[in-house]
């Protein structure tokens, strides 16, 4: 039993993260968030802790986004785009239960004070930004270090938000490299 509760955007969801663990979960209700949502993961938030797992697509993150403002302590999971898709939809509902489980095995806390780890310079030297295919290679780092895909000025923010190791990152590139030379 996850002690955190849970949140994800709808009833789908739901029922699909059910599946995956045993955890009690709320839904928002969509980007609108409605009191009575927010009053319901405010007393989770408050009393036990919540996670928010939001769909890896525009209207998730921006749900994400207000949670992280009105939760601060919130921790935060991600299930990557590519484990979440099909042809008609991208959402937590679409993700396999081994992807909800690895997600959830891997919680961060984003930090309101971000750590200055990483700069730019960073990005650029590992290729991440300012080069052809970055926004691809971006995309694989964050499936691996599980912090949810963005832009590269939000990757780095990601990156220092979640105070991401050096070690971490070092791994991820490793591991990166090794899946493209399969």
């Amino acid at each position: 039993m996850i002690r955190q509760v849970i949140v994800v955007e709808g009833k789908s969801d739901i029922a699909r993260v059910k599946q995956a663990v045993d955890a009690d979960v709320i839904a928002t209700g969509g980007l609108a968030l409605r009191f009575s949502a927010i009053r319901d993961i405010r007393r989770a938030y408050e009393t036990r802790g919540i996670i928010i797992l939001t769909d890896p697509d525009g209207p998730g993150e921006r749900i994400r986004r207000k949670l992280s403002y009105l939760f601060p302590k919130a921790l935060h999971s991600f299930v990557p785009k590519k484990d979440a898709s099909t042809d008609q939809d991208v959402g937590i509902e679409e993700a396999s239960i081994g992807a909800i489980r690895e997600a959830l095995s891997r919680v961060r806390l984003s930090y309101q004070e971000a750590a200055d780890e990483f700069t730019m310079a960073d990005m650029i030297k590992a290729g991440l930004a300012g080069v052809p295919g970055a926004a691809d290679k971006r995309n694989a780092m964050a499936d691996i270090l599980g912090i949810g895909y963005g832009n590269a000025k939000q990757f780095l923010k990601r990156l220092n938000r979640f105070r991401i190791t050096r070690k971490e990152w070092d791994d991820a590139l490793i591991q990166w490299a090794g899946n493209t030379n399969d």
